[in-house]
């Protein structure tokens, strides 16, 4: 796969591409990748670091499960929002472009605006600029602290003191119409860790077409937890948790069962089971009726010999499943395939 072209080279500006002397010391990285694919980093789609609330958020988030616990404390600007982190996924995508065309990199960035907001899907207007120089203020304002673990797996680092998601910024040109032009942003030392451990992941171009909150934190969720696999399961308590919502829990299922009838999020489908469990299956592996390999009753019954006390169609679902996410190859004998596979330690997860 050819690297990503940069904007010099796709013949657009002639700014400079690569790192460079900065104001705010040591090099620049300038983001003029072209269509870079969005990557957000793993830490913030599993844990919520962001608000889901439109409004000024001033609470401060305490947040602890399975060990790892995360403090958030917004400035009076209030907290950084799920919206907001839209210039982050921008900063990590053109980083880990970069990263991957072999290009050295910085985590003090110079980025176009307007370009931010087309790669977003955010609009060109003045009050668009409004919004975005607000959102810097609340990223910088944001403060955290974890002990969420970030850098290479052979060096990893505990992180428990406070920084901010964005340690400075700076609108370095304007046009008469009062627009910004160029702004400089220096990441966390945090956030730019996890970029060099490639501790990120892939999302749609959908996501930025989301203007729920709640739907963008759900697929956030989806993408790190479910990711390929056939399908997962999460309690609707947990769900609730992990989402950050402030809702009551009750207020949160209502709004969990409108977002599963409205069946919008990109990649994966949300559907509700008995005991208040959501599962969560990608839609690559949705097979329509009649689409599939198709098993003799013979092997029905020889699968529940082997898995006794086991839904048989539960463990045919679940093998299906897998067949889809794995290209849908065609199989010569899918009745020893599906027999072989419930035989493997794998189809017991």
């Amino acid at each position: 796969m050819a690297p990503p072209l940069s904007r010099a080279a796709a013949g657009g500006s002639t700014r400079a591409s690569g790192s460079g002397p900065s104001a705010f010391g040591g090099d620049l990285f300038v983001c003029d990748i072209l269509a870079a694919v969005p990557k957000h980093d793993i830490a913030s789609m599993e844990h919520p670091v962001f608000s889901l609330s439109t409004r000024p958020d001033r609470r401060v988030l305490e947040y602890d499960h399975r060990g790892t616990q995360v403090t958030i404390t917004p400035s009076v600007k209030g907290r950084a929002t799920i919206f907001d982190a839209d210039i982050l996924i921008f900063c990590i995508s053109q980083l880990m472009a970069a990263i991957n065309a072999g290009r050295p990199t910085s985590r003090v960035l110079t980025l176009t605006a307007h370009d931010l907001l087309l790669a977003t899907g955010r609009e060109t207007s003045g009050d668009a600029y409004r919004r975005l120089r607000d959102a810097f203020e609340r990223l910088a304002g944001t403060r955290i602290t974890t002990n969420i673990t970030t850098g290479p797996k052979d060096d990893p680092r505990e992180v428990t003191t406070g920084f901010g998601l964005i340690e400075a910024w700076e609108i370095v040109r304007r046009t008469r119409a009062g627009r910004m032009v160029s702004v400089t942003v220096t990441l966390s030392e945090w956030l730019y860790n996890a970029v060099l451990a490639k501790s990120v992941l892939t999302l749609s171009r959908e996501y930025f077409s989301l203007r729920k909150p709640l739907e963008r934190r759900l697929y956030e969720i989806a993408r790190k937890h479910c990711g390929t696999q056939p399908t997962w399961r999460i309690s609707v308590p947990v769900l609730w948790k992990k989402s950050g919502s402030t809702s009551p829990v009750r207020v949160f299922r209502a709004m969990l069962r409108e977002s599963i009838r409205a069946d919008v999020l990109p990649d994966y489908i949300f559907t509700e089971e008995p005991g208040d469990i959501i599962c969560v299956t990608p839609r690559a592996a949705v097979i329509e009726p009649g689409e599939g390999p198709i098993l003799s009753p013979d092997t029905l019954e020889a699968a529940r010999a082997l898995r006794p006390g086991e839904d048989v169609y539960a463990l045919e679902a679940r093998w299906r499943g897998v067949w889809a996410a794995t290209g849908r190859p065609r199989l010569r004998a899918p009745d020893k395939a599906f027999l072989g596979w419930l035989k493997a330690p794998s189809s017991r997860g």
